[in-house]
Order: structure tokens, then C-alpha cells, then sequence
């Protein structure tokens, strides 16, 4: 074994240091640390990447809500066009998992991201928001319009049915159960009780 290694097997002994690198380990997995290391680190892989793909969320949620402002009416830089599938859905998702990296499972976290877009929670940027580097004009204003138009119960709407979207469905895996019935068991002689015991 080299002698940069020879340390390895003492700290792998039980006793005070490996008890003392376990519980660094615990203390810096409990304080929020991990948040920042990537879940692919862990072989984790995000479950509704596995599922679903973000470019066609904003689909689903026109074709739940078709009453949701479109809010595609800008031109695209590289083409001059009307870029049609740069919707105000597909850039509140690209904003909220791309830009804030929020869980897109939580009603709460959507209420947070809507909660921007009317100027009630954090600073949006123009320069970092989603359209801005590919649309000939921003669109930040005109989404935060749309969505400051929208009354309550819609804004309730479109967060529930954005967390429906992303949330995983349970799976019925499961073999249904075969119906068996039950064998009956020989009757018992009646027990004798302590009382009778002692006679």
C-alpha cells in the first residue's frame, strides 16, 4: 500500500474518527448542503424528466386551459417569423424550473413563480428572462400583463393543474389477488380456566 494511502484503514476502524466523519456527513447532509449537489451525482434522476418532456408541457396545459392567454404573438430573431410555440405557459415553465430551479410538483412553488410575475415576491430580470435572447421584443411585460389579468380562481387553476401535470401518477403494477377461500379449522375442546386447574 503507498504511503499516502496508509491512513485509509485507520479511519475505516471503529472508534472516535470514523464516528466523527459520520457525523460531518450527517451534519452536512441536514444542513441544506446536498440541495446543491446535483441528484445525477446520487444516480437520481429528477421523475418528471423521466416522464414527461418541459417543450411539450405548455401543450397540456393550453389544451386543460384553452381560455390562457397565448401571449405568442412576438418574432423570432433568427427567422423574422411569428414564433408560435413560444407561448406564455412555455416560458412561466422555462422561467420556473430553468431559472428559479423550482420543484414543479408543489402548488406552492407555482404560487411562488406567479407571485413574481406580479411584482409581489422576487425581482424578475429582463435580461435573463425566457425569449429574451431568441424574440425580437421581450416578452416579460406583455406575460406579466396576461398573468396580472387573470383573477384569482384562474391563477388557482393554472397552478393546480400545473403541479397535476408534473406530479407522478401512480402506477397499478400491482396482480390482483386471487379470491380464496378460507379453510376451516377443527373445533377446539374448551379450555380449562386456572380456577379448575387448581382443583
Amino acid at each position: 500500500m503507498s504511503k499516502n494511502l496508509s491512513f485509509i484503514p485507520s479511519l475505516l476502524k471503529p472508534g472516535p474518527t470514523l464516528t466523527a466523519f459520520m457525523v460531518v456527513g450527517a451534519l452536512v447532509l441536514s444542513s441544506g448542503i446536498a440541495k446543491i449537489i446535483p441528484n445525477k451525482f446520487f444516480g437520481i434522476q429528477p421523475a418528471f424528466g423521466q416522464r414527461i418532456s418541459p417543450g411539450d408541457i405548455w401543450q397540456q396545459v393550453y389544451q386543460q386551459l384553452p381560455d390562457l392567454p397565448k401571449e405568442n404573438q412576438y418574432s423570432s430573431i433568427d427567422t423574422g417569423q411569428i414564433a408560435e410555440d413560444n407561448t406564455l405557459a412555455s416560458r412561466l415553465i422555462t422561467y420556473h424550473i430553468y431559472r428559479k430551479g423550482r420543484a414543479p410538483n408543489y402548488r406552492l412553488d407555482w404560487k411562488l413563480t406567479l407571485a413574481d410575475y406580479l411584482e409581489a415576491n422576487e425581482i424578475m430580470y429582463h435580461n435573463s428572462y425566457p425569449g429574451n435572447d431568441t424574440l425580437q421584443q421581450n416578452p416579460l411585460e406583455g406575460d406579466r400583463a396576461a398573468i396580472a389579468n387573470l383573477n384569482r380562481q384562474q391563477r388557482n387553476t393554472l397552478v393546480q393543474v400545473l403541479a397535476d401535470i408534473f406530479t407522478p401518477k401512480p402506477q397499478n403494477n400491482q396482480t390482483p389477488r386471487r379470491e380464496t377461500t378460507p379453510t376451516p379449522t377443527p373445533p377446539q375442546p374448551p379450555q380449562r380456566g386456572g380456577a379448575e386447574l387448581l382443583k
